[in-house]
């Protein structure tokens, strides 16, 4: 990885079970990258809800960890978040009736305007987004319909539009489409491991991406394990 790009960018689930010593492992092994490492985390990184453990003990490595964060790299502005659930276009979830429900919904609200505040804070000509989660449904195509809602929310989908991004990466649809735009035409790519080394097999299960900068930084994207 280190060889192909600039910038590593993952896109989440880091560790499998979110433990710190996990995450412990993954940055002894990293620590052979001499390239800079940008990340988001993952579902797999809350699940023991360690995940502040986690994020500091990769951030102590020197990776940057984003989280509602903008950062610049190379000239290339990174934003982001996890994100969260509650499907796509007009099924989008509402928030209506159970507590529950409604908590639920303001989550990926709140995902939503942590993004739009990290994009507002680039000021880069080339900007990439970051998530774990898909903001689009084209990405999520492949999967089960019944699990679309718990794959992404269009609710991502709204602050990128809204501001100038170059591309945007996500994880977690493990069984999805590589590829799709929102609808201000931003290319969407779906990097989950398993995808990409099935939908490509003849190469290593990563995406890379150049950007039209001088000189041409390229970035490397993936998810690290499994959603």
């Amino acid at each position: 990885m280190a060889e192909a790009a600039d910038v590593v960018a993952l896109c989440g689930d880091l560790t499998d079970n979110g433990l710190p010593e996990e995450a412990a492992g993954l940055a002894r092994e990293a620590g052979r990258l001499k390239v800079p490492v940008v990340a988001v985390l993952g579902n797999h990184d809350y699940e023991s809800g360690k995940q502040e453990e986690v994020k500091q003990i990769l951030t102590d490595a020197g990776w940057v960890i984003l989280d509602g964060d903008a950062r610049e790299i190379h000239g290339v502005g990174f934003a982001g978040v996890k994100g969260f659930i509650g499907g796509f276009g007009r099924r989008v979830l509402s928030p209506w009736g159970e507590s529950s429900i409604k908590g639920l919904v303001q989550e990926t609200v709140q995902e939503a305007v942590k993004l739009e505040s990290a994009l507002a804070r680039l000021r880069t000509d080339r900007r990439i987004a970051l998530l774990h989660y898909a903001p689009i449904q084209a990405t999520v195509q492949g999967e089960p319909l019944e699990i679309y809602p718990f794959l992404g929310c269009s609710r991502l989908e709204d602050p990128i539009n809204r501001h100038p991004v170059n591309v945007v990466f996500h994880g977690h649809a493990h069984h999805g489409f590589p590829e799709g735009r929102t609808q201000t035409d931003v290319p969407v790519y779906n990097v989950a491991l398993s995808l990409l080394g099935r939908a490509f097999p003849e190469r290593p299960p990563f995406h890379l991406e150049e950007l039209s900068l001088s000189p041409l930084p390229r970035v490397l994207t993936a998810e690290q394990q499994h959603a």
